[in-house]
C-alpha cells in the first residue's frame, strides 16, 4: 500500500458497492421514501439503465434536498424520464406480475422508440478495413478522430440518467459498440493517416483493470504510428469513483500507464465529465485530479446542459472557475442529444445559448476555452452562436465545429428563430429551403 492509499483508507471506506434495480431498496435513504416513489424508480429503471454506488450516495447527493437534488436526478430514475404512454405501459407490465422475458420484451419495444443510436452512429459511423472487415467496436465520423469501444469498458461506476449511450447498458446486444482486437484498431490507423486522435470510450474505459487498459494502449504505442498524436480517454470515473486513482488495487498501475503514454511523446487527454459543481467539491475528487495531472495527462472537462440538473448560468460559471483552479481545461457545453429522456432533460437552443453566454461573461480568459452550446448532430457538431436579425428577420446563427466534411467547418449559417427548438431537426433554414451542407450530406450519407 502506498502512502497515498494509506492516507485515504484510514479515513474512508473505499471499496465500491454498486446499487442497481436488484438492491437499490436497501439504501437507507431510499427506504425512507414512499413505496410509490420506489415503484416509479423500478418502472423507469427497467427501461433506462440504472446503476449508482456508495460514493455517489454518501458523498455527492444531498438527501435533505430530495427530489430536487441535482446529483439525485443525475443518478436515480425519475418518473418524468419516460413519457406517460411508455411509463404506463411498463408500470402495468410490472403490476401484472409478468415474467422477466415479458418485461424485457416490453422494455425493448419502448427502447426502440427512443432513437437508441442518434446521429447515424450505426449507419454512418462504423468504419471498415480495406479488406471489407466492418469494425463494430469503432466509430469514425470526423477525419482526425477515431472512437474505440473496448469490449471490457461497456459499463461505468455509475450511470447518468441522461446518457446518450444508454443502449450499451441495457442488454441490447445488436446495439452495442464493442471490439476486443486492438490490432484491428492499429491496422485501421495505418490505413487512415488522417487520424491523429484515438478516443477510448464506452461505457467508461476506466472501469477496466489497469492491466487490461494498458494492453490496448501498449498495442498502440508499440505500433509507433507516425500519425497518432493524442490518446483521449472519455471518463466519468474522476467524479463517480475517484478512488480509481487513489486507493483501488490498480490505482498506481493506472497512473504509471498514464505516465508511460506521456513519456512516449503521445499527448494524453482525459475527457472528464462533470455535470455539476458539487462533483468538484469533495477531497477525493480534488486529490484524484491532482494525481492524474501529476502523470503529465491533461484533463479537459465537458457536460451537456441539463434541465433539472444544471440549467443555471451562475452554476456553470462557478463550475468552470473551479475546474480551472484545479488545473483542468473547460472544453464543451453540449446540447442533450435526441435520444432517451431528451424530453425531460432538453433545454431549448435559444435558452441554452443565453445560459452559455451569461456564464461565459462571468469567467476569465482561462475558462473561456469552453465552447458551446454544441449539438452532436448527424452532419457534425453544430455550434449555436446566438440570435441575430438579418433584413428584419430574427434568426439563430449556427456553425459547424466539426463536420463529416471538413470543408463545412466554420461557415456561419442561419435558422429561422424558434424559441422552442431543442435540436437541429427542429430548425428550419432561414433563407431558402435548405442549409448549405444539405445537398452534399444527402448525396453522400443518406442512402
Amino acid at each position: 500500500m502506498t502512502e497515498q492509499q494509506a492516507l485515504w483508507s484510514v479515513n474512508e471506506t473505499t471499496s465500491i458497492k454498486s446499487y442497481t434495480l436488484i438492491n437499490f431498496r436497501k439504501i437507507p435513504q431510499i427506504q425512507q421514501m414512499s413505496e410509490e416513489t420506489q415503484f416509479q424508480m423500478e418502472v423507469v429503471g427497467n427501461v433506462l439503465p440504472f446503476k449508482t454506488n456508495n460514493y455517489v450516495v454518501e458523498q455527492l447527493i444531498d438527501w435533505d434536498n430530495i427530489p430536487n437534488d441535482p446529483m439525485y436526478v443525475l443518478t436515480f430514475p425519475q418518473k418524468g424520464m419516460l413519457i406517460p404512454e411508455h411509463y404506463d405501459k411498463m408500470a402495468s407490465t410490472l403490476r401484472s406480475g409478468a415474467d422477466k422475458k415479458e418485461i424485457a420484451r416490453v422494455a425493448n419495444d419502448i427502447r426502440l422508440q427512443l432513437n437508441p443510436h442518434p446521429a447515424g452512429q450505426m449507419e454512418l459511423n462504423v468504419p471498415q478495413l480495406k479488406d471489407g472487415t466492418k469494425l463494430y467496436g469503432m466509430q469514425h465520423k470526423y477525419d482526425e478522430t477515431c472512437l474505440f469501444f473496448p469490449s471490457q469498458s461497456q459499463t461505468c461506476h455509475a450511470y447518468c440518467t441522461f446518457c446518450f449511450r444508454w443502449p450499451q447498458f441495457v442488454g441490447m446486444d445488436e446495439m452495442k459498440f464493442a471490439m476486443r482486437e486492438g490490432e484491428q484498431l492499429v491496422q485501421y490507423l495505418k490505413e487512415h493517416p488522417e487520424i491523429t486522435d484515438v478516443l477510448f470510450t464506452g461505457g467508461d474505459p476506466m472501469i477496466m483493470k489497469a492491466s487490461m487498459f494498458s494492453a490496448y494502449t501498449d498495442t498502440l504505442l508499440d505500433a509507433k504510428l507516425p500519425n497518432l498524436k493524442t490518446i483521449r480517454i472519455g471518463t466519468k470515473a474522476i467524479s463517480y469513483w475517484p478512488y480509481k486513482f487513489l486507493t483501488d488495487s490498480d490505482a498506481d498501475e493506472t497512473l504509471k500507464n498514464f505516465e508511460k503514454i506521456v513519456k512516449s511523446g503521445t499527448h494524453l487527454a482525459i475527457m472528464a465529465h462533470f455535470n455539476h459543481l458539487v462533483e468538484l467539491s469533495t477531497d477525493p475528487i480534488k486529490e484524484a485530479v491532482k494525481r492524474v495531472r501529476k502523470t503529465g495527462a491533461q484533463i479537459r472537462t465537458q457536460s451537456p446542459l441539463l434541465a433539472h440538473i444544471n440549467d443555471d448560468s451562475n452554476m456553470w460559471a462557478k463550475m468552470w472557475q473551479k475546474q480551472v483552479s484545479l488545473g483542468c481545461i473547460p472544453y464543451y457545453m453540449f446540447v442533450v442529444r435526441d435520444t432517451g429522456a431528451q424530453h425531460y432533460f432538453g433545454v431549448p437552443l435559444v435558452k441554452a445559448e443565453k445560459i452559455f453566454r451569461s456564464a461565459f461573461r462571468q469567467v476569465s480568459g482561462l475558462a473561456r476555452t469552453v465552447r458551446g452550446p454544441s449539438m452532436s448532430a448527424t452532419p457534425g457538431k453544430v455550434h449555436v452562436l446566438g440570435v441575430s436579425e438579418i433584413n428584419g428577420q430574427k434568426v439563430i446563427v449556427l456553425q459547424l465545429l466539426q463536420g463529416r466534411e471538413s470543408e463545412w467547418v466554420g461557415i456561419p449559417f442561419f435558422a429561422k428563430y424558434d424559441e422552442n427548438a431543442i435540436w437541429l431537426d427542429d430548425l428550419e433554414p432561414a433563407f431558402g429551403e435548405k442549409f448549405f451542407f444539405d445537398d452534399e450530406f444527402k448525396a453522400k450519407y443518406k442512402h
